[in-house]
């Protein structure tokens, strides 16, 4: 079963770069909330744009165990499961 998840991705690459690095002079804790925020008001007031991409994920199916351990009486024993 595949699974899709969606991101968004900057237009401008270079434009996001430049206004990222002023977010991390301006702000002492970046990442934060306030300086992420403010990334994305001035990357797009200065005429960026995100763009959704997708990808997908898969999971991964579980096979089922022919055998099992089990302690009994302190040993570990094999015990077959149909």
């Amino acid at each position: 079963m595949a699974a899709t998840k969606s991101k968004a991705k900057p237009t401008n690459p270079a434009l996001y770069a430049r206004v990222k690095a002023e977010a991390k002079r301006k702000f002492d804790v970046y990442p934060s909330a306030y300086a992420n925020a403010w990334l994305v008001r001035t990357y797009k007031k200065r005429g960026g744009g995100y763009r959704t991409t997708t990808a997908k994920t898969t999971k991964r199916k579980t096979t089922a165990r022919k055998s099992t351990t089990r302690r009994v009486a302190g040993k570990k024993i094999k015990v077959k499961r149909g």
